[in-house]
């Protein structure tokens, strides 16, 4: 009564804070224990019908109330309360339950027997006073005395949590030791079966408040519950299991809240054969609030008994070690112990290695705060090959620094200990890598212009082929614009984005936009930059760190400050944290990974020299002698094929910012205002007020423009605006140039792209590649084809 989370009164607690009031002399634990005898009396009377049982469990309460009122008077009058009075108050709660629950059973017409397992139970504490061991001997022989009184009952109630030690005083099991009762009474009657009753569907793969793909496991092994137990896993204490161990009795998880949930069955036996070599690690488990104490120096180095006197002196300080490594040239030590329990267990070494310390054999004692252990538990993992291999690339490539590792010889489990903010990721990393069939990946797509809602309607169109063929669960969780946002927990619909995005929009926030992904239970995450603006480039290291991978078209960051860039792949060089940027330059064009595969198999890039402006392709394929370049800018515009003002196209600005990518990306440490850009905008125009204005001026300005065209074609050359990286001379370049016209350049039609490698391999012929290099469909697919590549990094088949 009162263990469950939506009871009105937890009684254990609120008999624990009454022996606190009560030590503190405050005499409001009266009014607790009036408010429990209220509660205990309504409960029977609504359980127990008018009469001798409801009179006898009623007689039986109020002589433990008197009791119990005397107890604390004597510890108010003492001001402070021994274990021993602790115990004798706090276990009532179990008792009243259990009085009540046999006196209902028997009401029901059940041969039922109360058991008070203070007459049965003897148990003595463990060495740290946290838990106690059950003395089996005394135990039987007094069960045996019981069963002798009491007979065969259809139905024994036994009261849970409470015992007495070989004294006779009265104890508990300590807290959470109500099942640990259940498996010790199981283990004493050597019963077929344990059946422990809680408020979930079983033992899951991992905290389901955590990782809300976790799964409930039909059986464990009794070693891989006790491990799970040991490392957090909320359904069991990590003793329970030991009683049925004993004597090989399996213990089933089951709800009682739902019933049809066939729950968790522990026993010696793998029931579950079909999945057990497909899940070779069963679940996952966190430790928070750790603290990693590190004792290094090289007078530690073979000299014996350096760990003993370490664990000696954290012993003596009452400290428990979670966790142990200690690396094989024995140069260092470290062991993890609970964050409130650092300070103390620092202070113990310093004391005891003091001569050490100052003599130099020993050169640092430190403690490393916040950290959290994570362990993977599987009894199927002994002997398998690769298992640690998976669990570290998962949580490398969720950008998770490991600082510590510890293995026994058994295999049952894989223990690492990380950042503690690190915890919920690295979770949901780790499983997601052992327990998904498919790659999940969150997407963040900020800018649903012309270029994201063309990738959402294809991402769209592609979903059930990227599940079927790449194992990709690939969810839009966020959609940000210039002035608006909308986020899911779970993912957008594509279908209907747009109602979403209108309807359910908050103000963008793009902090905390970010910080949606990076917290969402989908362990990879990328945000895709479909904008051309400045503003998301300059957060995209912020964005890393946290980290979240980048896709974008978006020409700033790539030809943006070079320290900005430089910081950013540096970054991204030492993390598992990816940058793709493909479509900056050849929109779906293999044009960075062309001239990334030459430069990492160690080719020479001599120059690389194209037409990077589908407008401005359009424009020089379309103008001759015999039409006016004002007439063709126009005809362009018209066609759509042109910013609303040409002049952003007819500057040469976003050829240079493509010339300065591709020279970075060549080892050229450009800035952009180092390249040499020929605008094609007449001076006297670059300032003019409006776009139209500009169109309207411009045909005064054709004649030098047809001068040039008939000199060009006058030799048998054509003009083509385009720029250059010449890596001898260490410069780039945007400009108008002739070429003759057999030239590749001269072949192009419409709005083509052309780029040319000039490399030591390639000096004779150069690498050429063709293709259209603008418009929102193919700058889309190469956002797609990075977004395919992010996904081959994690794990995705390629």
């Amino acid at each position: 009564m009162g263990s469950h989370s939506t009871s009105l009164v937890k009684v254990t607690d609120v008999l624990l804070n009454m022996v606190a009031k009560a030590s503190r002399q405050d005499q409001g634990f009266l009014l607790d224990l009036a408010a429990i005898q209220e509660k205990h009396i309504e409960t029977a009377k609504l359980l127990l019908v008018e009469g001798q049982a409801l009179n006898s469990f009623v007689s039986r309460l109020l002589d433990d109330i008197a009791d119990l009122k005397a107890m604390l008077r004597a510890i108010s009058i003492a001001g402070m309360a021994t274990e021993a009075f602790t115990d004798f108050v706090v276990g009532h709660g179990e008792l009243w339950s259990a009085l009540l629950f046999a006196a209902t059973v028997k009401s029901l017409g059940y041969r039922c027997a109360f058991m008070d397992t203070r007459d049965v139970l003897v148990v003595t504490p463990t060495s740290d006073g946290n838990s106690v061991d059950i003395q089996y001997e005394a135990s039987n022989a007094r069960l045996d005395s019981w069963v002798q009184q009491h007979g065969a009952p259809e139905v024994i109630v036994a009261t849970g949590f409470i015992a007495k030690n070989p004294l006779g005083q009265v104890t508990t099991l300590k807290r959470n030791g109500s099942d640990y009762s259940a498996t010790t009474i199981g283990a004493l009657f050597q019963a077929s079966q344990i059946t422990i009753w809680t408020d979930v569907d079983g033992v899951y793969s991992a905290d389901p408040r955590k990782v809300p793909e976790a799964v409930c496991l039909p059986s464990l092994s009794y070693h891989e519950a006790w491990e799970l137990s040991y490392f957090g896993a909320n359904v069991l204490h990590p003793r329970t299991t030991l009683p049925a161990m004993r004597y090989s009795i399996p213990i089933a998880i089951r709800n009682f809240f739902n019933l049809t949930a066939p729950g968790t069955q522990i026993s010696d036996v793998i029931l579950d054969i079909e999945t057990a070599g497909v899940h070779t690690v069963k679940g996952f488990a966190t430790i928070d609030d750790v603290a990693l104490i590190n004792v290094e120096g090289t007078g530690m180095v073979g000299v014996p008994g350096t760990a003993s006197t370490i664990f000696s002196a954290v012993r003596d300080a009452n400290v428990n070690v979670i966790m142990i490594s200690q690396a094989s040239s024995e140069h260092s030590i470290c062991f993890a112990v609970k964050q409130m329990d650092a300070a103390r267990t620092l202070h113990c070494l310093h004391q005891k290695f003091s001569d050490n310390i100052r003599s130099g054999h020993i050169h640092h004692i430190e403690a490393i705060d916040n950290c959290c252990i994570l362990a993977a538990v599987g009894q199927q993992m002994a002997s398998r090959k690769g298992v640690s291999a998976t669990m570290f690339s998962a949580l490398a490539k969720s950008n998770i620094n490991i600082r510590s590792i510890a293995q026994g010889c058994s295999e049952y489990n894989i223990t690492v200990l990380i950042n503690g903010k690190d915890s919920v990721r690295a979770l949901r990393a780790v499983h997601s890598r052992f327990y998904l069939a498919t790659l999940p990946l969150a997407v963040g797509i900020v800018g649903p212009g012309a270029i994201g809602s063309t990738f959402m309607r294809q991402l769209m169109q592609q979903k059930e082929s990227l599940e079927a063929e790449y194992n990709m669960d690939v969810r839009v969780l966020g959609i940000s614009g210039s002035s608006q946002m909308v986020l899911s927990e779970h993912g957008i619909d594509l279908a209907q984005w747009e109602q979403q995005y209108s309807r359910g929009a908050e103000p963008v926030d793009l902090e905390r936009f970010a910080n949606h992904l990076a917290n969402s239970y989908i362990p990879n995450t990328v945000i895709i930059d479909a904008t051309a603006s400045e503003g998301p480039p300059s957060l995209y290291l912020q964005w890393m760190q946290k980290g979240i991978h980048i896709i974008t078209p978006n020409k700033k960051l790539g030809s943006g400050p070079l320290d900005q860039y430089l910081a950013l792949r540096s970054f991204q060089r030492e993390s598992y944290i990816h940058f793709f940027y493909e479509a900056t330059v050849g929109a779906g064009l293999p044009v960075i990974a062309t001239l990334k595969h030459l430069v990492d198999t160690g080719d020479r890039i001599l120059k690389v020299e194209g037409i990077f402006s589908g407008t401005l392709s359009y424009i020089f394929n379309m103008f001759s002698q015999d039409r006016p370049f004002s007439a063709v800018v126009s005809e362009a515009k018209s066609l759509g094929y042109t910013e609303p003002d040409p002049r952003d196209d007819l500057a040469g600005m976003d050829v240079a910012r493509k010339v300065t990518i591709l020279a970075r990306e060549a080892g050229l440490n450009l800035e952009l205002d180092q390249v040499a850009v020929q605008s094609l905008v007449p001076e006297p125009l670059q300032n003019v007020d409006s776009a139209a204005e500009f169109m309207q001026q411009l045909p005064e300005y054709d004649a030098e423009m047809a001068r040039q065209v008939s000199d060009a074609e006058a030799a048998g050359d054509c003009l083509r605006f385009v720029g250059v990286v010449d890596c001898v001379q260490c410069s780039g370049s945007v400009e108008l140039k002739r070429y003759p016209k057999n030239h590749p350049f001269a072949q192009l039609s419409g709005s083509d792209n052309i780029i040319a490698f000039t490399t030591q391999r390639y000096s004779q012929q150069p690498l050429i590649i063709r293709g259209p290099g603008a418009g929102a469909e193919v700058t889309a697919g190469g956002v797609f084809s990075d977004l395919l590549r992010l996904a081959a990094y994690l794990g995705a088949p390629s």
